[in-house]
Parts: structure tokens; sequence; C-alpha cells
């Protein structure tokens, strides 16, 4: 089979992915609205006049040069089990063909996964230090899918820390699914967390907890106040309430419900406040902010329970809780967050991760010694 790519309208766009169990909301025509710095295009993979993929391209350029870097944030939406020397090169050739000097991927694509209870043993055993370090399942689609981008000069862009700039490589997700493809229940959900979860939960609930959701308006005001209070606690930098003004407005306006707010309140105050986002089958707790103060009433375990139980409800396959660092070293201060997420059952997972292919090699190492000496 051979494959023509070329751009396609935002209506082409999404009608492939409405028609698909699971596109990431990343490779979607309204990410393109919320990422206002890029540049974007959608393109379509033709096998003569079917439409047979789709990809987001984000291109952001490099000043005075007029070449550009050319992102697909978790995609393309390929069959990346399809033999990709008939998938990528017509991709390549498109988008050298538009001034780009380099071009970076996020495939979908997992290599492995480990249980919640893998997870806690190897949290248990000073010897494991990493996810790495644990045996589990080897996916045989992403260990091609790393052959094939190995092979053909593709550059992984992978940190040691699991977050750089771009994607996590690692995530953490809940299957809501079983194995033969049958829904599961809240209980089955609930039996699979473990105990401290399942009391955090009963907890907030026993408090008079009470969560809502909304669309945004004032409510994501009084997110994101609350979302900048805990980026000064837990020491990051926080996006400006325009980015979320704008990433309600793209993903409502091109799917009613796609995105939303739930708010954690107790007693009139809001101890706790995610955004979530689903496409087709797939759900994301996308940011989360929590109070310092009343935090035994447990305002973020039952933010958390609220979404996943709506997710249970739209049939979807997955509840992504997004990403995770690999230590489980116990010195290391981010094994919280695993501790945390490997709480609610489920499964650490690791994808392919981002790739760079450089185009215009000089331009490439450039752009990639002005990135390095920025980040330092």
């Amino acid at each position: 089979m051979t494959f023509t790519v070329r751009p396609i309208s935002s209506t082409e766009h999404l009608d492939h992915i409405r028609s698909r169990r699971s596109v990431s909301f990343q490779q979607t025509p309204a990410w393109a609205a919320v990422k206002t710095e890029w540049r974007s295009e959608s393109l379509g993979w033709y096998a003569g006049e079917r439409l047979a993929g789709t990809g987001l391209v984000l291109h952001r350029p490099v000043p005075r040069l007029g070449y550009t870097l050319a992102y697909l944030p978790w995609g393309p939406d390929i069959d990346w089990s399809g033999g990709l020397t008939v998938w990528l090169p017509p991709l390549v050739s498109y988008l050298r063909s538009q001034g780009a000097f380099a071009i970076r991927l996020a495939p979908p694509v997992r290599t492995d996964t480990w249980s919640a209870a893998a997870v806690k043993e190897g949290i248990a055993d000073p010897e494991v230090v990493r996810l790495t370090d644990l045996p589990g399942p080897v996916d045989p689609i992403g260990a091609d899918v790393t052959r094939y981008l190995r092979e053909s000069g593709w550059i992984p862009q992978n940190p040691e820390s699991g977050f750089g700039a771009g994607q996590p490589q690692f995530t953490y997700e809940i299957p809501l699914r079983h194995t033969d493809g049958a829904a599961r229940s809240e209980d089955d959900v609930l039996s699979g967390m473990n105990q401290l979860w399942r009391r955090n939960i009963k907890k907030a609930a026993k408090a008079g907890v009470e969560v809502t959701t909304s669309t945004g308006g004032e409510d994501l005001k009084a997110f994101h106040d609350l979302y900048v209070h805990t980026a000064e606690r837990d020491r990051f930098t926080p996006r400006p309430l325009a980015y979320f003004e704008r990433m309600f407005a793209a993903l409502s306006a091109e799917e009613p419900g796609r995105i939303r707010l739930y708010l954690a309140h107790h007693d009139g105050d809001l101890v706790a406040a995610t955004i979530y986002v689903r496409v087709g089958g797939h759900a994301w707790y996308v940011y989360g902010a929590s109070s310092t103060t009343k935090r035994d009433v447990r305002g973020s375990n039952a933010c958390q329970w609220a979404m996943i139980r709506d997710s249970l409800a739209a049939g979807c396959d997955v509840y992504d809780l997004r990403g995770i660092t690999p230590t489980l070293s116990a010195d290391d201060s981010h094994v919280g967050l695993i501790q945390f997420k490997a709480g609610t059952g489920g499964q650490a997972v690791r994808y392919v991760g981002e790739w760079d292919l450089p185009l215009r090699p000089i331009v490439y190492r450039a752009f990639d010694l002005y990135m390095r000496r920025r980040n330092q």
C-alpha cells in the first residue's frame, strides 16, 4: 500500500477523529487554537481517495531563518502496527517540502506496563530505583516502533527524569474495561484501589464534600486562583489564566462536553479542583489544584473519583492520570506522585517517547544548542 500526505480541513480531521476510540486531545484541530505561538495544519494520509490517518502538526519557526520545527504531540493518529515504512516517509517528504528543519513525534504507542502491585513492591525494595528495574510485559508493537525510529535516524528526546519540555514518556492509567472488553463497574474500580484511597473517598463523602462540574466562566477563575496557590506551595511555574480560557473555549466549541471543570467544595470553601478532557473512549485528568487548608477532607480524592465515575458512565476504555516520573526511590521527592496515582490501582505505562528527525542538520544543531542554553 502507498500513502500520500496532504493538508485536510479541520472538519475532515474532526470527522475522522470521531470514528476512532482513542485520539489524544493534543491531536484534535481545536488544540491548534490553544497553542497560539505555533502555526498549525491538519494532515491526512490517503490511500487513493480513502483517508486512513490524520495528524495535527504544530510548526514553531526559527527566528530569522524561515525554517520550522514540525511537532506532532501524541501523534500522528496512524496504524503504528502497520509497517512504518509506508506511513512515515510520506510525512517526512511533505514536511521537508514545507520548510521543516526537523520533525518531532510523540507516538501514542506503549512499550512497557507495570501493575500497581509491582510498583508498590518496587518502592518497598531498596534495590529498585526506577520503574525500568522492574520486570513487566514488553509491547511488541512499541519495540518495533522504537527499533524503526532508531534505525531510520530519529533521535530520542526522553530525559532520564521522565519529564521534559514536551510530553511525559511515563504515565499512569486506569483501564476501565476487562481484558475481554467488558466494561468494569464502579465496584470493580474501587476494589482495585488501595485501602488509603478507598478510605479517603469515603472520608470526603462523610465530611460533606460536594463535587460539581462546570464549563468555565467564573469557575475557571476560581480554579486558576487555587492552581496558582498550588504552584506556590509545590514550586512549579503556573500557566496564565488566558491559557486555560483558550483551552476551554477551543475544546468546548469543537465538541460540547469535551472539557470540564470539577470543583470540590466543603462548607462553601473550594478545597480542590481539576480539569478533565475526553475524546472518544479516552479520558484524561489534565490539571489539578488543592487548598493547603482543609486537606483532611480529601477534596482531591473526591474530584478524582467523580471523574472516574463519569468516565465509566461515558463508556470509556481508559482513565488517564497522565505523567509520572519513573523513580521508585524512597529518597526521591518525586516518588510521592507515583505513590498517589498507584493507589488508584491501574498501571504505570512507558511510551515510545518523543523523537526528532533532523532534516537540515546544521539548523537542527543550532536550534538544539539554543534550547539547551535556554533550559540551563
